[in-house]
């Protein structure tokens, strides 16, 4: 066997660690010139969007605000019935219990189902939402700007773990970031921010000067929630320097910003709403710089500056470092991707370049494991296939495996460290699910050709002496998906 030119490898590194992993026929595509097929990738006008015609912000709003008044009305009839079950007298002591009891479905649990009833839509919105993406996901012939778009809404996490925000997570990754990862980052800050997905997340659109004209009327108050994530998570970082006052004035900056409703009017419910009646007056000094008081304006011009702090420089170059490269990445790939950032301005484009660019950034080792998403998007790939049953192919093994879709549990996302995916009873279930997947999905060509077309020059001896060795088209591609060198990226 002759040994990989370094076209080979490169490809190979291409369309694992920089994409999703090699549908067929991708390593021949990319292996002509590495950089440039990825680099073809980079389009001003954004991400993909997900196939179908999924609803937008408003629809998801106003399907949020009619499942929640059926709830709010159910949950009054629940305890009413409650109530009045429990003042029913209990059967005598001589009579039989058995014959006491209800026939059929109590009232009660007639109103539970009608409740869960009455959420369905929302959560076969969400389903749809899920399915979509990793369609888009597992089929694209652009996936490092599928990876790319992936990356920035981890960043900017919003999560169906709230329920308050569920509705409208799908839309907030179709209106709010993939429009943008390639645009200027402040842009893509502010966009994100606004967004009535984020608002609800971190509940910004309860969040009222108290000196304003709502606050002084309700004795309202202040959340600084949206605040403290943008420093912290969004933008400069938490070892930047800003202090608690910092989050406070730029809570009070962010007063305001909120969700229309029915009562502004159609055309608004659902979208972003400023109302200058719930923000905070006066001029605002967030690390060190003053913000007179320009109302709408005041927190935009905040996160203008924070956006072009070499903080938030510092701060996404080394999470781009981690996600692409390695858990702990080289200083000098930091180093590069925050000079790009820096000097473009924040221009997403030429960061994703400069990405590209980097020499550390091909190193033939495998240093990233992949995530629960990555790994099963990555496997449909291989087989030149996409999921088609939201529930059975998605929701249901990635919760197994720890990484239900559009769920993070924190407002910081998904964790990038390997050892936080790598627990043993992690591993089992990859290797359980492997071989269900592989038994429904093996390609019918030759196990070695599906090995090579999936792993190219990172295909390992040992892997490809035990695909040789195994003994059905099945077993082959669960030792395939279960190498180290198609776990790693």
């Amino acid at each position: 066997m002759s040994l990989p030119s370094n076209n080979e490898m490169a490809a190979a590194v291409a369309v694992s660690r920089f994409g999703l992993g090699a549908r067929p026929g991708e390593l021949a595509a990319a292996v002509t010139d590495p950089k440039a097929w990825l680099k073809a990738q980079i389009d001003h006008k954004g991400a993909d969007q997900p196939p179908g015609l999924l609803p937008t912000s408003r629809d998801r709003f106003q399907a949020y605000l009619a499942a929640r008044v059926d709830a709010q009305s159910l949950k009054r009839e629940a305890v009413a019935v409650a109530e009045q079950e429990a003042m029913t007298a209990p059967p005598s002591p001589g009579q039989d219990m058995a014959a006491a009891a209800p026939v059929g479905q109590s009232p009660l649990d007639r109103l539970k189902a009608e409740r869960r009833a009455a959420q369905k839509p929302l959560r076969d919105g969400i389903a749809n939402e899920i399915l979509a993406r990793a369609q888009l996901a597992a089929t694209t012939p652009a996936p490092f700007r599928e990876r790319w778009a992936l990356f920035w809404f981890n960043h900017f996490t919003v999560s169906t773990a709230k329920p308050a925000a569920a509705a409208l997570v799908g839309p907030f990754e179709r209106e709010a970031i993939r429009p943008h990862v390639f645009g200027r980052f402040d842009e893509l800050l502010y966009a994100s921010s606004i967004h009535p997905a984020m608002l609800m997340y971190l509940d910004q659109e309860r969040s009222t000067g108290p000196d304003s004209l709502g606050g002084m009327r309700r004795n309202a108050g202040l959340n600084e929630n949206l605040a403290r994530e943008i420093m912290e998570l969004h933008t400069v970082g938490a070892d930047s320097g800003y202090t608690q006052a910092d989050v406070t004035e730029f809570a009070r900056a962010l007063t305001g910003y909120s969700i229309g409703v029915e009562k502004d009017g159609d055309a608004l419910v659902g979208r972003p709403l400023y109302r200058p009646q719930l923000h905070e007056p006066g001029v605002r000094t967030v690390m060190g710089r003053r913000y007179p008081d320009t109302g709408q304006g005041q927190a935009r011009a905040i996160l203008a500056d924070l956006a072009a702090s070499p903080h938030t420089a510092d701060h996404i170059a080394r999470k781009l470092a981690i996600h692409f490269v390695a858990d702990d990445p080289p200083t000098t790939l930091v180093a590069r991707l925050r000079s790009a950032y820096l000097d473009s301005r924040g221009d997403l484009a030429v960061v994703a370049t400069a990405l590209i660019d980097a020499p550390e950034a091909w190193s033939p080792a495998p240093t990233k494991f992949k995530r629960p998403y990555e790994f099963i998007i990555s496997s449909y790939r291989i087989a030149g296939a996409a999921p088609i049953d939201p529930d059975r192919e998605l929701i249901q093994p990635l919760t197994t495996m720890g990484e239900r879709p559009m769920a993070a549990p924190q407002p910081n996302g998904w964790s990038e460290q390997a050892g936080d995916w790598t627990a043993p009873d992690a591993i089992v279930k990859r290797l359980n699910w492997s071989a269900a997947f592989a038994a429904a999905h093996a390609p019918p060509d030759a196990p070695l050709q599906v090995a090579d077309a999936a792993l190219g020059a990172r295909l390992s001896a040992p892997t490809r002496l035990a695909v040789m060795r195994a003994e059905s088209r099945p077993e082959a591609m669960t030792l395939v998906l279960m190498s180290p060198e198609f776990q790693r990226r």
